[in-house]
């Protein structure tokens, strides 16, 4: 993690600059073509400028903009200081379905003939929401996906499915360590133990798991439904090694570009959402459905804040992850391999989410569970 030392006054020449830079980041993926075709790469040039920003403004030397730059370079590669990322188990598990993607979907398909769409998202959502807090969210994020492709059941149906899935997915992985850096960073910067944020959050996370999963299927049943019943079958499989490889490259850009555009807004975190009451903070955190959520849970969380104040933050940091493409792992790569534009998901991402921080926010902050 990178860590910037930033004055205590805020530079009203950084704020406005980091503010339209926000600005474009939020708007122009929904309103220019080109932009959403192109998704990764305007990421990377919004990250870019926001480190230049940084540079300019004397709030980063040259050897700190290499030092980012590098670690930027290598995040999407390693995990926990070992070689292998979320950009090798992507290209790992395509290969791994393109060899084998007839005797998996085989598997797949003849479950979803025996119990049937609700059922099947309800076992698999479940199953994948609460351990990929174990597996990690990348792996699970790559099961995921795989397992919506086969899906035989029409596009906006197996969008829905992917979209809402990922919430639980986001939410279990957030259960331990192991899960996200979210979780780690939280862990390490409050000192506490392994299963500290299974106790803290794991009596809101895992019912709201089973809940989401419940919601899936009550979706693709009645997506189903409209189309008519018919029997899953294995089609043709659309993947290629060039697909799979570019995929790849992709992933690893925007992870890249995420490492970038969350650092570069470390100021505006620290000059303003450290001073903002939990209650409030906890609308705000929706920022992490375009930022890096691991950048906002290292300036945010501290060893002196009340049980009540972490709670808050974390659950509103990691909620809203759920509600665009850029704002979790599982989201970039499902949107990735089912090539899911950014209107889609957040066609479906908003509205789940805002659901689902407005019923946290009553238990977290109304009802002070």
């Amino acid at each position: 993690m990178f860590h910037l030392e930033v004055p205590g006054q805020p530079i009203t020449s950084v704020v406005v600059s980091l503010g339209i830079i926000l600005l474009l980041v939020l708007v122009l993926p929904f309103k220019s073509k080109k932009v959403e075709e192109n998704l990764e790469p305007f990421f990377l040039l919004m990250g870019s400028i926001g480190v230049a920003v940084l540079y300019f403004s004397g709030l980063m030397n040259m050897e700190q903009v290499k030092h980012l730059v590098m670690i930027a370079l290598k995040t999407p590669l390693f995990i926990s200081g070992k070689p292998i990322g979320i950009t090798q188990v992507v290209f790992l598990a395509g290969l791994f379905f393109y060899y084998f993607h007839r005797q998996i979907n085989t598997g797949i398909l003849s479950l979803y003939n025996k119990v049937g769409p609700f059922w099947f998202s309800v076992i698999f959502v479940t199953v994948f929401g609460l351990t990929s807090s174990i597996i990690s969210v990348i792996v699970t994020a790559v099961i995921l996906a795989e397992i919506a492709a086969a899906l035989p059941v029409p596009r906006k149906a197996r969008i829905e499915f992917v979209v809402i899935s990922s919430f639980a997915v986001g939410m279990g992985a957030a259960l331990t360590p192991v899960g996200e850096p979210l979780a780690t960073i939280a862990i390490s910067k409050l000192g506490e133990s392994f299963d500290y944020l299974l106790r803290l959050l794991g009596p809101f996370i895992v019912p709201g798991v089973i809940a989401v999963s419940l919601y899936t299927g009550y979706k693709l049943k009645k997506d189903v439904a409209k189309e008519g019943s018919r029997e899953a079958v294995v089609g043709e499989y659309e993947e290629t090694l060039r697909t799979i490889t570019w995929r790849a490259v992709k992933v690893y850009m925007f992870v890249m570009a995420l490492e970038l555009l969350g650092n570069s807004f470390t100021p505006l975190v620290k000059w303003y959402f450290s001073k903002i009451p939990a209650y409030i903070l906890y609308w705000v955190n929706m920022v992490s459905a375009i930022l890096d959520n691991a950048t906002l849970t290292a300036a945010e969380i501290a060893p002196f804040l009340t049980v009540a104040q972490i709670k808050s933050a974390l659950m509103g940091l990691i909620i809203s992850g759920g509600m665009l493409i850029p704002g979790n792992i599982p989201n970039i790569v499902a949107a990735g391999r089912l090539r899911i534009t950014s209107k889609e998901w957040a066609r479906i991402g908003i509205p789940v989410g805002l659901v689902l921080m407005i019923i946290y926010f009553i238990l977290v902050e109304i009802l002070k569970l």
